[in-house]
């Protein structure tokens, strides 16, 4: 290691030039990486709808589909626009009256009880499908040229539409996420740290390894949009201390050897050797969420533990090398740093470590309580700004047609049109339920099938599956609608074992089911594998349970905010943050402890160790701490998209939480259960 470090900063040249040049295939393979807009993508591809999902493509040529709701058209001009509809790429089919009946039929003639299912007022209602899925590239090109053909007359709903504009707005406020980032995280170190170019340095090495990281993305083939807006952010956030580390390092060792080059050779060893296990314990959360039955843990979980390890690489082989090269620069730009002395806050932790540990055990009633009531949300449209056109057009379906959902049925195209007709019967009774669709809907009771020309028919009913649709007033998510695909799938099951319930409402309620179950289970992993790193580093039995119990009662904290403000959050926001605060705030606790521990070999005494180890570790942690808040803390304000924004929120309002019960109650359960601690851990017995 000694000879890699020496070899590393003597030829630092050709190390900065080889990374830069690492660059080029990294923004080439930034910009090839396919990006997922449609979270219900990443349900678990054997459940009943996502298969349904597939058998609708396959046998109906139907993938993604979207409701017109068009106001203030004549009869004539509503089947105009249906034709053209039809006319555009991807667009599969489009089910609607004038379309149907070429507009020669005017609406005056048709029963009110037929006419209200697609007219209201002076708006009508029509099916658009695609031949493509809800979030391909295809599908989000044809909404957009639906809107221009139809007008601004025509409202465009369903989940499709909602993925178009998501896109839109992410695309056009990723890159402002990172500036927010960086330019907040650089005001923080140009305060907190002794130098006004270093932040640049620092902040301009981690992007390089963001870059990286996100162009290696490209193996991956594709990552979610949550995943592309948030990992630089976030691994911006979570690597930043590993270069305060590696510069502190640097100063203690210029002060020790005279040659800059072998101090800091010395400091690279150092660094590595003491924060590999605070990076292990970031990594090992994020590599917790990949075990997520939704996948969009996976996908992040992925990205994110690749970040980890490629930020610890950039700052143990490029940060070096760039610090030699401009070590003059650095030492001009020199300032005393701006934040007060920390000193004090070990002796006022020393003096009232009992008080403060009655403090913690109070403060879990209502943290842990909050933390297992949080409200959470499942509706995507929720998750975007209410003026998108596409929220917009939901909002006027619902209101217009009282319908907030639509649910496909897929029925064996050999089940009999008198079983259908009683089926779709008995759905109609199913409360919340506005209309059901399918081949009856087209034919009087005594008609048979046979009748209807073969274009029209195949709309609906395949070679092995009929489809119909069924119009819902519950929006999606609800306990109501819940009970309605219940009901419905009951009815279903009693014509047609086979048949299947699919759309957004159905795979959301198994999105509800998923997400209910990875919560235990991810929140189990990441707590098993962060403790057994910790025992492993620490050699000790009981600092993992205090360590790990002190930052669950950080998360805790965190999350019971928004139960006790009445607060609803996007359902991936719990899972997410129990694991990424827990990985990446854990290492607050291994640096204070590790200095705790160190001071009682020493031969300190209990009190004085935590003074100690408190006055040494405390600026280090308030700087990493901060600089994780302003990373986050910015971009969760300009984010108007919640799933970001509450996720940014969350994180930043964690990362000082942690802060704060890692420097105020830590050392108050450390002093508190001394005894215990040296008499469980291996490499104290020089302090029992």
């Amino acid at each position: 290691m000694k000879r890699f470090t020496r070899g590393l900063v003597r030829h630092r040249i050709w190390v900065i030039i080889l990374c830069l040049a690492l660059m080029v295939p990294s923004v080439l393979g930034m910009a090839a990486t396919k990006t997922k807009y449609d979270l219900l993508y990443y349900l678990p591809q054997d459940l009943e709808t996502v298969k349904g999902q597939e058998i609708l493509l396959d046998d109906f040529g139907k993938g993604a589909f979207s409701l017109l709701v068009t106001e203030g058209m004549t009869i004539r001009e509503q089947a105009d626009m249906e034709n053209a509809v039809k006319a555009i790429p991807h667009v599969e089919s489009v089910i609607g009256y004038a379309s149907l009946t070429e507009g020669q039929f005017p609406l005056e003639i048709i029963p009110e009880e037929i006419r209200s299912k697609f007219s209201r007022g002076d708006c009508m209602l029509s099916a658009v499908f695609f031949d493509e899925g809800s979030s391909s590239e295809a599908t989000m090109e044809a909404i957009q040229q639906v809107r221009r053909v139809a007008g601004e007359k025509c409202f465009v709903s369903g989940l499709s539409a909602v993925v178009t504009d998501t896109k839109e707005l992410v695309e056009a406020q990723e890159a402002t996420y990172v500036a927010i980032a960086v330019a907040l995280c650089a005001i923080v170190l140009m305060i907190t740290m002794d130098s006004f170019l270093l932040p640049l340095i620092f902040l301009a090495c981690i992007g390089v390894s963001i870059l990286w990281n996100m162009g290696s993305n490209f193996f991956l083939g594709e990552i979610s949009y949550i995943t592309k807006a948030v990992a630089a952010v976030l691994q911006l956030a979570v690597t930043l201390d590993y270069s305060i580390f590696l510069w502190h390092s640097y100063k203690e060792q210029k002060a020790l050897v005279e040659d800059k080059d072998e101090a800091m050779a010395n400091a690279i060893h150092q660094t590595f050797t003491s924060i590999l296990g605070s990076s292990l314990t970031t990594i090992a959360g994020f590599v917790s969420i990949c075990f997520m039955s939704f996948t969009l843990g996976k996908d992040l979980g992925i990205v994110m533990s690749k970040g980890v390890v490629l930020g610890l690489l950039g700052t143990i082989v490029l940060l070096p090398c760039v610090i030699r090269l401009l070590d003059g620069a650095i030492e001009k730009t020199s300032h005393r740093p701006l934040l007060p002395d920390v000193g004090g806050i070990g002796r006022f932790v020393a003096r009232h470590y009992r008080i403060l540990a009655v403090v913690l055990v109070l403060l879990c009633v209502p943290a842990f309580y909050g933390y297992s009531h949080v409200n959470v949300y499942y509706d995507m449209s929720k998750v975007m700004p209410q003026d998108l056109p596409s929220v917009v057009a939901n909002k006027k379906l619902e209101e217009t047609f009282d319908m907030a959902t639509t649910h496909l049925l897929l029925v064996d195209a050999d089940v009999s049109q008198a079983d259908v007709r009683r089926m779709a019967e008995e759905m109609r009774q199913v409360d919340g339920v506005t209309s059901v669709y399918g081949v009856d809907s087209l034919l009087d009771a005594d008609i048979p099938e046979g009748i209807l020309p073969e274009d029209v028919l195949k709309l609906v009913k395949g070679d092995r599956y009929q489809l119909m649709l069924i119009n819902s007033g519950y929006v999606i998510s609800s306990d109501e609608v819940n009970a309605q695909i219940d009901a419905l799938n009951g009815i279903l099951k009693k014509y047609d074992q086979g048949g299947m319930l699919i759309g957004e409402a159905p795979c959301t309620k198994d999105l509800i089911a998923c997400t209910d179950h990875d919560f235990t289970v991810v929140s189990l992993i990441s707590i098993i594998a962060i403790f057994v790193i910790i025992l492993l580093v620490q050699k000790s039995i009981s600092l993992p349970v205090i360590l790990v119990g002190v930052i669950e009662l950080a998360i805790a904290a965190n999350l019971c905010i928004p139960y006790f403000t009445g607060t609803e959050l996007p359902f991936v926001g719990p899972i997410l943050i129990s694991t990424i605060q827990l990985g990446a705030t854990v290492d607050y606790a291994i640096l204070l402890t590790t200095r705790y521990k160190q001071h009682r070999i020493d031969g300190l005494d209990k009190r004085e160790a935590i003074e100690r180890a408190v006055a040494s570790a405390a600026q280090s942690i308030l700087v990493s701490g901060i600089g994780f808040f302003a990373a986050t803390y910015g971009v969760g304000l300009y984010a108007n998209i919640d799933i970001i924004s509450s996720m940014c929120h969350l994180i930043a309002r964690g990362a000082l939480l942690s802060v704060a019960v890692v420097i105020l109650l830590l050392p108050a359960m450390l002093m508190l259960l001394d005894k215990l601690i040296v008499h469980t851990t291996f490499d104290m017995k020089a302090a029992r």
